[in-house]
This record gives structure tokens, sequence and C-alpha cells, in this order.
């Protein structure tokens, strides 16, 4: 049985809020991706970052402030109208809370700790309790007065398409009537500098499956959804099923054949009971790393051999990390949805040079458009260190 996603807040790179979003998705505007000195000694790296103002803490919750919050709680409000309603009819107890987030507050807490070593003490504003994971669901919680089941996954840039799974799970075993699901990450010096040592990030702007790919960029999001047994309004977007596996080949280097993105993808494919010609769109995970983009190229031509509409959409928005499965099945509900004029598909940004070694993907050209009307299915790719692989597939009543 499907779970319908029946509303959507979601900030990033591309905007804030999801007309916004959707226009600059669409149109390919990658004016959000800029250029930021001082997150990495002596270097100025392209980063998805979030330009618009964001929220206060509210009153009595000011020892959760976190920048992470402040992007859950923009997105939050954008959709608080349909959550709050969903309170009334459910009871706090039957809402959930399942988010997916990979720095928590650890942006803060660094900050702080950086100022320990020069002061010899800790600010005052310092809270251990802001870098733990459960952070955000618990803030989230704490706001609206939950006391259904409330938890964060961390599996890398797996974390909140495992969140969405997580969350149907919830609703079919009967201990939910709605989740609020999704993901949030902020940009951390923390992982920018880790990223940085592993040499895997850009200076530039990210250029996914291009044989001159050098690496990716980071960005920051939140995109939440509330999600229900039932559809709740127009747009009528499932989650119609998900796949996941974990190859554990390296502790950072996906499998290079992509058996277990295979599989995964394979499993949500029989999770939603279609085949992978029903596929109109993949959004991939596409991170513009030499051996990711080897690995899923592999993995979508051998499940794909008549080919499929594909794009990364991380050079619009950066890899937001713990966010981005959520972000990126975002993208595919936009995509679906009617704030998507003229049906337009979500365009691959790239110089246009095919890597020779790799598989020739269907990559998605601007003004690209989705044939049916109705009855789409769009998958989603999320990949992770440790081999964590998820596939994620929406669509819209028939």
């Amino acid at each position: 049985m499907p779970s319908y996603l029946n509303a959507l807040g979601v900030i990033c790179a591309l905007g804030e809020g999801k007309q916004a979003v959707a226009d600059a998705l669409f149109a390919g505007d990658a004016q959000g991706m800029r250029a930021q000195p001082g997150w990495v000694a002596g270097q100025a790296l392209t980063v998805g970052a979030v330009h618009s103002a964001l929220p206060a803490m509210p009153a009595g919750l000011e020892t959760a402030h976190s920048r992470n919050n402040q992007l859950l709680l923009a997105a939050s409000r954008q959709i608080e109208a349909p959550i709050r309603a969903a309170i009334e009819r459910h009871g706090a107890s039957r809402v959930g809370v399942v988010l997916g987030t990979s720095t928590s507050g650890i942006h803060e807490a660094g900050q702080h700790i950086a100022a320990w070593q020069v002061d010899g003490e800790l600010p005052a504003a310092y809270r251990y309790a802001q870098q733990e994971m459960v952070a955000p669901a618990a803030f989230l919680g704490d706001w609206l007065r939950l006391a259904g089941p409330s938890y964060c996954l961390s599996t890398a840039c797996t974390s909140s398409a495992r969140a969405l799974l997580s969350a149907h799970r919830l609703l079919q075993q009967g201990f939910c009537d709605a989740v609020l699901v999704g993901g949030v990450d902020s940009l951390c010096g923390l992982t920018l500098n880790g990223f940085s040592a592993l040499e895997a990030v850009a200076a530039e702007r990210c250029n996914p499956f291009s044989a001159n790919r050098r690496g990716i960029n980071i960005g920051e999001a939140a995109a939440l959804f509330l999600m229900t047994r039932e559809p709740g309004d127009e747009h009528a977007i499932a989650l119609l099923g998900g796949g996941a596996s974990s190859d554990a080949h390296h502790i950072s280097a996906p499998q290079p054949g992509g058996l277990g993105a295979q599989a995964a993808m394979r499993q949500a494919l029989a999770s939603a009971g279609v085949a992978a010609g029903d596929i109109d769109y993949l959004n991939l995970h596409g991170t513009a790393t030499a051996h990711n983009d080897a690995m899923e190229s592999l993995a979508v031509a051998a499940l794909f051999p008549d080919g499929v509409p594909c794009s990364s959409t991380k050079p619009l928005s950066g890899h937001t990390l713990g966010a981005a499965g959520a972000l990126e099945a975002a993208f595919c509900w936009l995509t679906l949805s009617s704030y998507n004029t003229g049906r337009r598909l979500p365009p691959q940004l790239w110089d246009g040079v095919a890597d020779p070694t790799l598989p020739r993907l269907d990559l998605v050209e601007p003004g690209r458009r989705l044939d049916k009307p109705r009855g789409r299915r769009l998958m989603s790719n999320s990949f992770a260190f440790g081999g964590s692989n998820l596939s994620l597939i929406l669509g819209d009543l028939p």
C-alpha cells in the first residue's frame, strides 16, 4: 500500500517554498551556488547555501537554537496549517516525527569548542544537546507538542531517504496516523573540511557524469513532508515503494560495479509493483565524484537497457548530505505537482562532455517534458558511505 505525501515544506539553495524552488529547479537556475571563503583555510569553495533570513526559535525553545533547527523550522512553517490540522484530527500521540540528518547542530558545537580552545571555557550558549543526532526531531516534537514516535536516522547521504521508508512503515504498521518526515542538514566546517581532506570537493560548480568532473559541492537544505495513509489534497502524490541495500564494499567508496545500487533499485521496483520500463524519470544521486558517477552509470545502464530520462540536481542545490534523499524526493514531488507548469523535468546542468569510459545515460536537456499527464512514476537514488544504498519511487494517481 502507498503512503501519501500530502504537504511539502522546502528550503535550499534554489529558494524557499514550493513555487520558488520549482521555478528555479525547472529553469536550471544555479544562482544559489556561490563561492564562499572561510569554510576551508585558504580556499573559496562553491556551496549551496540558503541565503534567505531564517526564523528565530519559538519562545521557550531558545536553547534548541542551531542553524539546522532554523532550516527545519523554516520548512515546517510553510506547512504549519496542515500539520496542526493533522494533530487536531488524529491527536498528538498519533503523529510521529522521522527525520534524517548528518550534521545536526555540530556547526554551533564546533564554534563553541573553538572558543573554548582560545578562552579556556565554553560559551554560555553551548548545549551538548545541540549536536545530538536526535536534536531536530526533538525540537520539532517539542514545538508542536507531539507525543508520537520521534527519532532521527543518520546513515550519511541516505539518511532522509531512509526516513521516508521508516515513516511509511510506521503508517503501514499502525503506529501512527500521520508522520512529519524529511531531512535537514546545514553547512558546517566539519563536513566541508572532511570532504576536502578526502579530495572530494570541487572548487567550481560540480559537473556530474562529465569526463571533467572533479568532485562535489556541499549544500544545506530542509525538506519536510506530511505523510498519511490517504491522499489529502489535489496533488495525490504517493510514496509507492522503496528499496535499500548495504554492499559494505568500503568505508567510503561504492562497490565499483554498482551491484548494491542495482539491488536497491530492483527492490524499489518490486516494492512499488512496477517494471523498470514504467519509470518516467530518475533523479540520480550524481555527486560528480569519479567513483560514484562511474558506479551509478553502470547500475542505471544495467537496470534500464532501453534508457530512462535522468538528471543529477546537485549542480543546482549542492549535495545536502543527510537532507539529500528528502530534498530530491521533494524535487520529484514538485515534478509531479501543479507547481510544475508544462510538465517539465529537472535538467542536467553540466558541460556536456560525456565520460567515454562510462555507459551513456539519457541525461535531461533543458526544456524536456514528461510525456504523460497522470499515472507517472519517478525514481530517486541516494547512495552513501559504507555501501548504504537507497531508492524511492514516487507517483501520482492515474
